[in-house]
């Protein structure tokens, strides 16, 4: 399946540290000719880190993509009705971010971007970034993994020595993933030994 033309929505969430990973998988749909809509959090906007300030970041994500980053929970619905998308993907996806999803909660422009394109059967991509998979956000990760229409980047522990609940997405396979998403299928193996790879 080609992705030329297809309508993808990518949340941002907090987990900074990943977005040096996350960029270059953005640069890769748009180099495939989909269209990407950019849908942050809060954090992702307000927040200054060593990683960066936020608002670089969204500089960066709407120079990247062409299109100004959806920011606000009024703003990100009509991705439901009027603006359809193809798929929508959230990478980083956050542990706190994760639990909210898994129980239903809407609290953010992210958010109400996948639960828009949940309510029109479409697919929703997942890549974690988290130091609490193994731990109490794995009964929601499990949840996520089996709800329909959710699909993960495949994940593996990042630092099982010093983190041994930390998971993280191998942010590589971003475009595969989706790609197998929109054909219903989840790209395998989902569970990979991500702490060897280079990043």
């Amino acid at each position: 399946m080609s992705l030329k033309g297809k309508r993808i929505g990518f949340g941002l969430t907090g987990s900074h540290c990943t977005y040096d990973a996350v960029f270059p998988e953005i640069e890769r749909l748009v180099l495939a000719g989909a269209e990407v809509l950019p849908v942050v959090t809060f954090t992702v906007k307000s927040t200054e880190t060593r990683f960066g300030k936020g608002e670089d970041w969204v500089q960066r994500i709407e120079d990247l993509t062409g299109n100004k980053v959806i920011d606000s929970i009024v703003k990100a619905e009509p991705l439901g009705p009027k603006i359809p998308l193809d798929c929508m993907v959230i990478a980083p996806l956050t542990g706190n971010t994760m639990s909210k999803f898994a129980n239903a909660m809407t609290d953010s422009p992210v958010l109400m971007a996948a639960k828009a394109t949940l309510r029109n059967g479409k697919p929703v991509v997942l890549g974690i970034s988290t130091n609490d998979a193994l731990g109490l956000n794995g009964i929601n990760l499990m949840r996520l993994m089996a709800t329909k229409n959710i699909y993960f980047i495949p994940y593996g522990q990042d630092d099982p020595v010093k983190k041994p609940n930390s998971m993280v997405a191998r942010m590589t396979a971003l475009s595969d993933t989706v790609i197998h998403a929109m054909e219903g299928k989840q790209l395998q193996p989902v569970l990979v030994e991500r702490y060897k790879d280079e990043n």
